[in-house]
C-alpha cells in the first residue's frame, strides 16, 4: 500500500518552486491560490529569501499551495484510486484534508491563510520559541521539560522531539540538556502546538464553523494519535485543536507500519518526512517529490504496487 504524506512548516526553502513554474498548469494554479489568499506566492516561491518565507503568514499558505498542486499532478490519470491513504504533518494536514476530499481547495486555502495569520498573531503576544532535541531517553527529557515548564510540540520519531515554550526556558534546556541529547534552536516565530497558540484556536474555531467538510474518500491519519479518521467534520475539529496540541507524527508512522505500508511518497516541498520514514520505517521505498523531475519515480512506485 502506498501512502502520500504532506510536509509541514520548515520544509520550504528559497526558490523551491522555480522548476515547477515551467509547467503552465502548475503556474496557473499557483496564480489562483495567490489571488485567493492575497499573497504573491509566485514571488515567495522563487525569489523571496529564507527570512521572508519563514514568516508564518507566508510559509503556511506557500507550503499548502505547493502540496495541493503537486497532488494534482501525482494523483491524475487514475492514480488516486491506487493510493491507500494520506496524512500530513502539522500544516500539511490541511493539504492532506484536501487530498482526501474533506476540504475543497477553496476551503483549504482559506483555512491555511487564517491559520497562518492567527498563529503569527498568537506568537507575537509573548516571546517564545522551539528547539529540536535529538537522542537521549524520552522519559528523562519529558521530566526535564516539566521542570522548565516547556512542552513537547512535535514527536517526530527517529529520536527527534521538538519542544517549545519561553525563550528563557529553552536557553536553560540548552545549557543543561538531558544526557545523550543534542538541543538545536529552531528559527520559528513562537511556541507552536502548545498553550501559547490558544488564541489561534479560538479564532480558527470560528473559521471552521464556516467550512463545509465532507467525509474522506481516502483513508486519512490524524496527528492527534495516528488513528484513521472517518468523519470529515471530526477531522476539521482535530485540525483546529492541533494548533495548540502536540503533533504525534511518531504515532502516524507506527500506524503506517501496522497497516503494512509498502511505499511512501512525499509531496512538495519534500524531503523532511521521507527522511524521518527512512529511520522509523526502515526498508520501505520512498520518493520525495522535490521537483517535477521526481514525478516519474513516484509514478513508478505506484505502478510497482499490487494494491488490494
Amino acid at each position: 500500500m502506498i501512502i502520500v504524506v504532506c510536509p509541514g512548516q520548515g520544509s520550504q526553502t528559497p526558490g523551491f518552486l522555480v522548476p515547477w513554474l515551467t509547467n503552465p498548469t502548475f503556474a496557473a494554479g499557483l496564480d489562483e491560490i495567490s489571488a485567493a489568499c492575497g499573497l504573491d506566492l509566485v514571488r515567495h516561491g522563487t525569489v523571496s529569501d529564507a527570512d521572508t518565507i519563514r514568516d508564518t503568514r507566508i510559509a503556511q499558505p506557500l507550503i499548502v499551495a505547493a502540496g495541493l498542486l503537486t497532488l494534482n499532478a501525482l494523483l491524475a490519470d487514475g492514480r488516486r484510486d491506487r493510493i491507500a491513504g494520506i496524512a500530513g504533518h502539522s500544516v500539511g494536514e490541511i493539504t492532506a484534508a484536501a487530498g482526501a476530499g474533506i476540504l475543497s481547495v477553496t476551503d483549504a486555502v482559506r483555512f491555511v491563510s487564517e491559520r497562518g495569520n492567527a498563529m503569527a498573531e498568537a506568537a507575537a503576544l509573548e516571546p517564545s520559541g522551539m528547539s529540536a532535541v535529538l537522542g537521549g531517553d524520552e522519559a528523562e527529557l519529558l521530566a526535564r521539560l516539566d521542570e522548565l515548564d516547556l512542552a513537547p510540540a512535535n514527536f517526530n520519531g527517529g529520536g527527534q522531539i521538538v519542544v517549545a515554550g519561553s525563550l528563557e526556558a529553552l536557553a536553560a534546556l540548552a545549557d543543561k540538556p538531558p544526557a545523550r541529547t543534542r538541543v538545536i534552536p529552531l528559527q520559528v516565530a513562537g511556541a507552536f502546538h502548545t498553550r501559547y497558540m490558544q488564541p489561534a484556536v479560538e479564532h480558527l474555531t470560528q473559521v471552521a464553523a464556516q467550512l463545509t467538510p465532507r467525509d474522506p474518500s481516502l483513508p486519512i491519519w490524524t496527528n492527534r494519535d495516528g488513528s484513521v479518521v472517518s468523519s470529515g467534520a471530526r477531522f476539521v475539529e482535530l485540525l483546529v485543536d492541533q494548533v495548540s496540541s502536540p503533533v504525534r507524527w511518531d504515532m502516524c508512522m507506527r500506524s503506517f507500519a501496522d497497516a503494512d505500508v509498502t511505499g511512501i511518497i512525499e509531496v512538495a516541498p519534500a524531503g523532511a518526512l521521507v527522511g524521518l520514514a527512512k529511520r522509523a520505517l526502515k526498508g520501505v521505498p520512498s520518493v520525495a517529490i522535490k521537483t517535477p523531475d521526481d514525478l516519474p519515480a513516484a509514478f513508478d512506485l505506484i505502478d510497482q504496487q499490487n494494491l488490494v
